[in-house]
């Protein structure tokens, strides 16, 4: 078996696997209303039921079940087995504005060339929502495709912060820049470019504080740091991924409200998913943002991070 398949494959099941929790309990739900086989009232009620239990939302599902409901009609559906896959489609629709997007991610290759600069990721996210780990774990993604990457620690307003990342610079084997604690986190992204820069790294990931207490102070930090970003690169950050705690639900949506008024979001790192019942928040979450999911977050260890593929994930909540 080559690497790709089995990359393929080793994916797959750190999905299905992620998702075992919410299957159990959204498939039981739905397998009983779909047993009784009857396209009725009952029926409806029990499916919007079934989806805002799973954290689909009270919106989006309404939006959703709507939608399903002018199907079976206009195609005179009466199987309940043909309304479950009807609803698969339409769960995958909702999704797949993330399944496009991760080719942009590839950093310009290095080769011959003398003025290319890193690619700067930017990760934003509350604290304990798993965003230090997600940067170790994206970091370790990157360094399986040889590329070298630099972490800086941008989130200067506590000290903890800055050790939690130099222990997974150390673990995962990265450079990390950091300054004390109460620093600029601008001065610290600015230093961090140029060590970036000067190593020929591929990468910048760049931590940053995770307080939405005070949105306006949050804002204007995220806007600095672009700022100084930008007078070594006028294009950086390339790109700003929000990091979310699957398990949080509903709050988690708001988090995300929250962080897209404060800067322009380009993709979110879901965390936490094997530990809830309540996945189905990624709908609600794709649906409203409109800002792909670009990974998922599937376990402790540093492997267990996979890039998020819109099919797999509908197919591992019915299969």
């Amino acid at each position: 078996m080559n690497n790709g398949m089995f990359s393929f494959l080793k994916r797959k099941e750190q999905v299905k696997t992620s998702l075992t929790k919410t299957r159990q309990s959204f498939l039981s739900k739905l397998t009983s209303l779909v047993a009784k086989n009857e396209v009725n009232e009952e029926f409806w009620s029990g499916l919007e039921e079934t989806l805002i239990s799973a954290d689909v939302g009270v919106e989006t599902t309404v939006e959703l079940v709507d939608k399903l409901r002018a199907r079976a009609e206009k195609e005179s559906v009466r199987d309940a087995s043909r309304v479950q896959e009807m609803l698969k489609e339409e769960l995958l629709a909702i999704l797949e504005i993330t399944n496009d997007k991760l080719q942009t991610l590839a950093p310009p290759a290095r080769a011959g060339v003398t003025n290319t600069t890193p690619r700067v990721v930017l990760v934003v996210g509350v604290n304990g929502s798993g965003k230090t780990t997600s940067i170790a774990k994206l970091t370790n993604y990157y360094k399986a495709q040889d590329k070298k990457v630099i972490l800086a620690a941008a989130d200067t307003f506590r000290a903890a912060a800055i050790d939690q990342l130099k222990i997974w610079g150390q673990r995962v084997g990265v450079d990390v820049v950091a300054h004390q604690p109460d620093a600029d986190p601008g001065a610290v992204a600015f230093d961090a470019w140029q060590a970036a820069n000067a190593r020929r790294a591929d990468y910048l990931i760049v931590d940053t504080a995770g307080r939405l207490q005070t949105k306006f102070n949050l804002m204007k930090e995220l806007e600095k740091i672009a700022r100084v970003l930008q007078k070594n690169d006028a294009t950086a950050p390339h790109e700003t991924f929000l990091v979310l705690d699957a398990v949080t639900g509903q709050n988690g949506l708001q988090q995300a409200r929250e962080f897209k008024k404060a800067t322009p979001l380009t993709g979110l790192i879901l965390t936490k998913l094997v530990g809830t019942t309540k996945d189905g928040i990624v709908f609600a979450i794709a649906k409203e943002l409109q800002v792909p999911i670009e990974f998922i977050g599937t376990g402790e260890t540093l492997d267990d991070f996979a890039e998020f593929d819109a099919k797999e994930f509908v197919n591992g909540l019915f299969e």
